[in-house]
C-alpha cells in the first residue's frame, strides 16, 4: 500500500472543542504520524503521514470533528511523502497567520 502525506486546514468552530486531542487519538488508532495545532485565525492545521486509506479516514474525521465541533470547510493539500514524522503530537501555541 502507498504511503502519503496530507496537509490539512480545518475551519469552523474547531477550537475549544478538543479537536486536537481527538485528532491525535484517531491518528494513534490508525498508526498515522504527524502533528496538529491551532492557528491564530481560529482554524486547525494538521499534517498526516501514513498509509493512504488511514490518512483518508483521518481527513474524513476532520470533516466531522469531535462532538461540539462545527466544521465549515476542510482544505487538503497533498504533499510528497518523506517519512520524516514519527508518532503524532499536538503542537501548542498559535501559529500566527499574517
Amino acid at each position: 500500500m502507498a504511503k502519503v502525506r496530507a496537509h490539512v486546514f480545518v475551519s469552523g468552530r474547531v477550537q475549544g472543542v478538543f479537536f486536537r486531542v481527538e485528532t491525535r487519538r484517531e491518528a494513534n488508532r490508525k498508526n498515522v504520524s504527524g502533528w496538529v495545532r491551532n492557528l491564530s485565525d481560529r482554524r486547525v492545521e494538521t499534517v498526516f503521514e501514513g498509509e493512504k486509506d488511514d490518512v483518508e479516514r483521518l481527513i474524513e474525521f476532520c470533516r466531522r470533528g469531535p462532538p461540539g465541533a462545527r466544521v465549515k470547510h476542510v482544505e487538503v493539500r497533498w504533499e510528497h511523502y518523506n517519512g520524516e514524522l514519527k508518532g503524532f503530537r499536538i503542537r501548542y501555541g498559535y501559529r500566527r497567520i499574517l
